[in-house]
């Protein structure tokens, strides 16, 4: 059993580690999961341009994918709709009504401008095998851009999950630049829904933000849903009005769906009803308003790791850095070894160096004539001449050598001799290098990408004053039965929401949701909604004829618990909400007893905490107690 244990756990872990690291946790590097670095990587090789069949993408990418094809075209509809690094055509379905997309079949897609320019380099791309050491996939891509926060992700793993709220592009292109200058920034999520958003309890990507819908209420008889709260389709917001209308506590006499290329559902009012008295309403009971919990959770290496907003803009701004840094060496190591085939070019054509191989009969008769030729000028050079070189060399046509152009081949040196000297200045400058990257995506992609999601500041809607009290709270003194579903006496109107206050004649109180039919006790002293303010006056005598009077306010209770307001073998005499009466108290005929009635205003004596004893007011007997 220990064995079968210690095995047990010990694939467990295995298997946790697997699924947080290769598929439910997103990298912090280039922001993706490992199946959608694959379907980048399939359409990154399949590039041509054009549009391809998103069936033949899934599978291309199954060369990659260990886990089947079903999760790949979902994916790819999933990071398509993100409208960032897949451009689409055809139906992807609709992320305001929740409609599917279509069949992998029928469905094209191709990468993005963007996506070429930002996320892919094969020069600098860290490759690995894929799961059968067939193929060669990316570990991760060399990401320019914040993917992760620019797409926002969501994903469940054993004992671990994440949930990242997308942002604007251009506002985290703008607080790379900040951070790179030394300013301050905020960073606030961008719903592709739209909607309205209030951010105060956002804490940087680890706490909860509210998000509402807009409501067009301009006509006073119907209200016009423009846009819909982050993760809630037509379908699903229509189906919670119904809800809460079939519960009465939204009044409409319709609801219809226009939504296509933008969301438009159309609230009816009942008669009578208009649209001031409904919209708390709404943002109450229904899914026009929506909480969203945050959490985010990176692959930082290769551990898991909570982060806040900024630090994982931040630590993009170093990985961008690192990116163009190792891009401009890359280019450089590539100039320079451009520039050492140009140098011996010229040198071979211009000192006619291929003329004194014309009566060597051997290869190596043939390159060491070469070499003696370039040895000449070497100082020019600047390099070892390789094997290779002398190959390149001796394989130029004769046909170039009798067409070469001296004037265009010193104006192509000259141009990369400058280019040298730019990334030279560039390497030496980088912050300036990348903040000019920065600002020329902005530029180019300001139009397309709106902010879309409208920053405010809106109080939250206490359900109980939006409630309407409908249902009517009765109470039978005869069989003890207190609820709106119970025919006697009518006690208020009342909610759903609303709590109610009971107290019994021995004393005992609880508060509890409205019932609609509950034996609470044959004889009650008070019965009502909760009021934290309301001073409850009680009149009590305990075991030794000793009477007292407990001024106190219900403010603090634990829902269906049993309080006592006198303490324990005391019986209550009198209870009053009227601070403004007389206590009077008849004391039963004794000798040397001469005042057999004393009167007390109510009113003279303090209001105490309720875990408080009372005040004493007599330690006569009593013939009766009344309020006057």
């Amino acid at each position: 059993m220990a064995y079968l244990d210690s095995l047990y756990e010990h694939h467990f872990i295995e298997y946790a580690s697997y699924v947080i690291k290769e598929r439910a946790i997103p990298q912090l590097q280039d922001g993706l999961k490992p199946v959608q670095r694959r379907i980048l990587h399939s359409l990154f090789e399949l590039d041509d341009g054009k549009f391809h069949k998103v069936a033949n993408v899934v599978g291309h990418c199954m060369k990659y994918h260990p886990h089947g094809d079903q999760s790949i075209p979902d994916s790819l509809v999933v990071l398509a709709n993100k409208d960032l690094l897949i451009e689409k055509q055809g139906n992807f379905g609709n992320i305001y009504t929740g409609d599917p997309a279509a069949a992998a079949r029928y469905i094209e897609c191709r990468l993005t401008p963007l996506a070429r320019g930002v996320l892919h380099n094969p020069r600098l791309t860290q490759y690995a095998d894929s799961y059968d050491g067939r193929n060669r996939e990316p570990v991760v891509f060399p990401a320019k851009i914040p993917v992760l926060l620019a797409q926002g992700a969501e994903g469940i793993a054993p004992g671990m999950t994440t949930r990242i709220l997308p942002n604007n592009l251009i506002e985290l292109l703008e607080a790379e630049i900040a951070h790179m200058q030394d300013q301050p920034f905020q960073l606030l999520p961008d719903f592709p829904t739209a909607g309205l958003m209030d951010a105060s309890e956002y804490n940087d990507g680890n706490g909860k933000v509210r998000v509402r819908a807009r409501l067009d209420t301009s006509d006073p008889k119907r209200i016009v849903i423009r846009d819909i709260p982050f993760g809630v389709t037509t379908e699903s917001l229509i189906a919670s009005v119904e809800d809460a209308a079939r519960k009465d506590k939204v009044k409409i006499s319709s609801i219809h769906d226009y939504t296509a290329e933008k969301v438009e559902v159309e609230v009816k009012l009942a008669r009578g009803v208009y649209t001031q008295e409904v919209v708390d309403a709404l943002y109450a009971f229904t899914e026009c308003e929506v909480s969203i919990s945050t959490s985010l959770l990176v692959i930082d290496g290769d551990r898991p790791k909570v982060m806040s907003v900024t630090e994982v803009l931040q630590r993009n701004v170093d990985h961008l850095v690192d990116v163009l840094r190792a891009e401009l060496k890359s280019e450089e190591i590539q100039l320079r070894d451009r520039m050492h085939a140009k140098t011996l070019e010229q040198i071979f054509i211009e000192e006619h160096i291929y003329q004194a191989i014309e009566q060597m009969k051997t290869v190596e008769q043939v390159e060491g004539a070469v070499r003696k030729g370039l040895a000449v000028h070497q100082e020019q050079i600047k390099r070892e001449v390789t094997g290779e070189d002398l190959e390149t060399l001796l394989k130029i046509p004769i046909r170039r050598i009798s067409l070469y152009d001296i004037e265009r081949a010193r104006k192509e040196m000259q141009e990369i001799r400058q280019r040298l000297r730019e990334i030279k200045g560039h390497l030496d400058a980088i912050i300036p290098y990348a903040i000019d990257f920065l600002q020329g995506l902005i530029g180019k992609y300001r139009d397309v990408f709106p902010r879309r999601t409208e920053v405010v500041s809106f109080a939250r809607v206490d359900v109980r004053e939006v409630a309407q009290r409908n249902l009517r709270l009765r109470y039978d003194k005869n069989t003890g039965y207190l609820g709106y579903e119970v025919d006697a006496q009518l006690l208020c109107e009342v909610s759903h929401y609303d709590r109610v206050l009971v107290i019994r004649k021995d004393g005992t109180y609880s508060v509890i949701d409205v019932p609609d039919k509950l034996f609470v006790d044959k004889g009650m002293l008070h019965c009502g909604l909760v009021d934290k303010d309301l001073i409850f006056n009680v009149i009590y005598r305990d075991e030794e004829d000793n009477t007292y009077l407990k001024r106190c306010q219900i403010d603090q209770f634990i829902l269906n618990k049993v309080y006592a307001l006198a303490p324990e073998g005391c019986k209550v005499l009198r209870l009053t909400t009227d601070s403004e009466r007389t206590i009077a108290l008849d004391y039963k005929p004794k000798p040397r007893v001469r005042v057999l009635q004393e009167e007390f205003a109510i009113a003279q004596y303090p209001v105490r905490g309720l875990k408080a004893g009372g005040i004493r007011l007599s330690n006569k007997e009593l013939a009766g107690c009344k309020l006057v």
